[in-house]
């Protein structure tokens, strides 16, 4: 076996097993399809044994690969600290900073963060990626996260900033027309606003919409800003954030004393990012910002 294995060849071994597939490697790390088949085969050779089986499903790692997956993604989380620590510069804050959060969060919430925050540190180049998915932060998908969970990973550094309610709304002139309902069951005459796919926070919500389904919405969206749009638009009754509703247009709350879910709202960050200049000043913005608009409720 070769005494140094090239870093280059590992980062792709791990983008083919995150990928499982060579054409998609070749699309997330900016590679030619040919070349991750080099490098896959110039590792192979490396550590005289093969990485991967071919199925009609794609590319399947070998026990060997594995077993090699941790220790690949431990270099590629100390290479990303190293790129940090080398673009820093001593005199202001410079450095790229990658945030992710929600569609609704970041577009109603963070861009008016991201406008002050190139105003105050021109020197930071601020990347925003937007998904209701969570983002690995050990693995450097994103630099700090907007969660409305509870982090689990370790090593990472988490801020509680409060607690988003989420209750059901709509626009006056619609309810004007439609009616208020008085209680849950009410809601099933109503035109509702809510989801197309069922994911595992909807479903850990369920009990709580006291029975409301997919098939109970005549209009289904998996977009929170379409969502939102949709309601201020007047088009029926949905699920929208307290602080947000209360934004022109505003929406009025319906059976607050029936249906209320708080959202425990979190900024997290790798611990290894603890001495980024850039990081910390856009992490603190962070928490300032969402504290600011969880106190609006």
């Amino acid at each position: 076996m070769a005494s140094t294995l090239p870093w280059e060849l590992l980062r792709t071994f791990l983008g083919v097993l995150c990928e499982g597939s060579l054409s998609g490697a070749a699309r997330t790390l900016g590679l030619t399809q040919p070349t991750v088949g080099r490098h896959v085969a110039a590792l192979e050779q490396a550590l005289g044994q093969p990485l991967f089986t071919r199925s009609s499903t794609g590319l399947l790692p070998t026990e060997a690969a594995r077993g090699l997956r941790g220790y690949a993604e431990q270099m590629e989380t100390a290479a990303a600290a190293l790129q940090r620590a080398a673009t820093a510069r001593d005199e202001g804050v410079h450095g790229t900073v990658r945030v992710t959060a929600s569609e609704v969060v970041g577009v109603e919430v963070l861009a008016p963060v991201f406008a002050d925050l190139r105003e105050r540190h021109p020197g930071v180049v601020l990347e925003l990626a937007l998904s209701n998915q969570l983002q690995d932060l050990l693995r450097r998908e994103a630099d700090i996260a907007v969660r409305m969970t509870a982090p689990e990973q370790g090593q990472l550094i988490a801020r509680r900033v409060g607690d988003i309610e989420l209750g059901f709304f709509a626009r006056p002139d619609y309810l004007d027309r439609q009616g208020r309902p008085a209680t849950l069951a009410e809601l099933r005459g109503h035109t509702l606003i809510g989801f197309d796919t069922v994911t595992p926070f909807i479903r850990a919500g369920a009990k709580r919409l006291g029975g409301i389904t997919r098939e109970t919405f005549s209009v289904r969206c998996d977009s929170d800003l379409a969502q939102l749009a949709l309601l201020r638009a007047g088009a029926g009754i949905g699920v929208c954030q307290v602080p947000l509703a209360a934004r022109a247009p505003a929406l009025e709350r319906l059976l607050a004393d029936q249906f209320s879910w708080p959202l425990q709202t979190w900024v997290a960050m790798h611990e290894d990012l603890r001495q980024n200049a850039a990081c910390r000043v856009v992490f603190d913005a962070l928490v300032e910002a969402l504290s600011r608009h969880v106190a609006a409720a």
